[in-house]
């Protein structure tokens, strides 16, 4: 009776300390990221296709800070009374996030790569335009993959009787289907992208004194790389491979609220990827057009 009694103490510390977390993703990355998609929608959205990126990275990282409250509640209360069919919601805007955000993460190294290693042959294809159509590609491909992925959780979430949601892992025997791999493929994949960018991009900045001394900001877009190389090593990576191989249930969580962490760092993003990002007057938007244009397009 007292192993019982400790257990669900330690498993009630676990859980506060889990809403915790996930409340002040929820009160920190919630207002940054609206403050953010305005400024970008306002100054920035169509004058390059990394704002576009920008702003869809934005909306993702909104959808997760939106989905936490309901994390919260379930983690403080210890209850879910809204169904498997709103559990499975709630999990797919999460899964989402970190799918959709990785690939809008690597579309802007690979467009900080093509402007600073290839500026000329790639202008014809750096544009809004294409952006915003890689971007609705993105979005139905992330939707297309939660459809198997809903059905499979929805049949897992009903084969028990309680409603324990958020707290399945390792409770019971998840369903196998190839469709578990694709985020893990995915990340893995996105991340060597990555990784190649900034190799690639630094190269040139070191080797080439005629392409280094058109980028203006050489420190902020290698920082911009290195920021995106955390992303994917920090928040990214490991809750992927701990899912595929799903032989550690008891870090699932905390990796999860690792993962959301996330949202809160993409506005540094933003602000070391457009000089003045927070304070940009009207006035002083045509020097930034003109740093774009060297730098981005």
């Amino acid at each position: 009776m007292n192993n019982a009694t400790a257990h669900d103490a330690e498993l009630g510390s676990k859980n506060t300390a889990y809403a915790f977390v996930f409340g002040a993703v929820i009160v920190v990355g919630l207002p940054l990221n609206a403050v953010a998609l305005w400024i970008l929608l306002r100054r920035h959205s169509h004058k390059s296709p990394s704002a576009v990126f920008m702003v869809n990275l934005a909306i993702s990282d909104l959808f997760l800070a939106i989905s936490l409250p309901w994390r919260v509640y379930f983690y403080a209360t210890g209850i879910w009374p809204l169904g498997a069919m709103a559990c499975n919601f709630v999990t797919m805007l999460f899964r989402n996030n970190i799918r959709s955000s990785s690939i809008f993460i690597t579309f802007i190294s690979v467009d900080r790569l093509l402007a600073v290693v290839y500026p000329l042959r790639s202008r014809h294809i750096r544009t809004a335009s294409n952006a915003l159509k890689a971007t609705a590609i993105v979005w139905i491909s992330v939707v297309l993959i939660n459809i198997p992925e809903s059905v499979y959780l929805l049949k897992d979430l009903r084969s028990v009787n309680e409603s324990i949601c958020f707290d399945y892992f390792g409770k019971i025997k998840l369903s196998p289907s190839p469709i578990f791999y694709v985020q893990p493929v995915l990340v893995l994949t996105l991340l060597l992208i990555n990784i190649l960018s900034t190799l690639l991009v630094s190269f040139t900045i070191r080797r080439h004194v005629s392409v280094s001394a058109k980028v203006e900001n050489k420190v902020n877009v290698m920082l911009i790389f290195a920021m995106n190389l955390m992303m994917f090593m920090i928040f990214f990576l490991p809750i992927s491979l701990v899912a595929l191989f799903r032989n550690f249930p008891q870090v699932i969580t905390p990796l999860l609220c690792l993962a959301s962490i996330n949202c809160c760092l993409d506005p540094l993003l933003y602000y070391f990827s457009f000089d003045g990002f927070w304070k940009r007057t009207e006035e002083g938007d045509v020097a930034y057009r003109k740093l774009d244009r060297v730098v981005f397009l």
